[in-house]
């Protein structure tokens, strides 16, 4: 092989680790904001059926699962008082 052609080789061994490493950071965040959406989704679950006997009911949506998600415990409890609130 030609000195260029292992030179070419290897640069472009490089340049994609350098690329993957830039693209696998947003991903592993988006995951765990996914990941953490679902767990947010799971506790207003919870919380609705607990409050089934109190008549009490928090929409189950995308936003309120990500505000929960992002937030976690101390946002279900903010949308628990500003239901109790409204």
């Amino acid at each position: 092989m030609e000195t260029n052609t292992i030179i070419t080789f290897f640069a472009c061994i490089i340049i994609l680790f350098i690329v993957g490493r830039i693209f696998i950071v947003p991903l592993k965040k988006i995951l765990k904001l996914v990941i953490n959406s679902i767990l947010g989704g799971l506790l207003i679950y919870i919380i609705n059926l607990i409050g089934v006997a109190f008549s009490f009911h928090i929409g189950l949506n995308i936003g309120t699962s990500i505000f929960v998600g992002v937030l976690g415990v101390p946002g279900a409890i903010f949308l628990i008082i500003l239901k109790l609130m409204i």
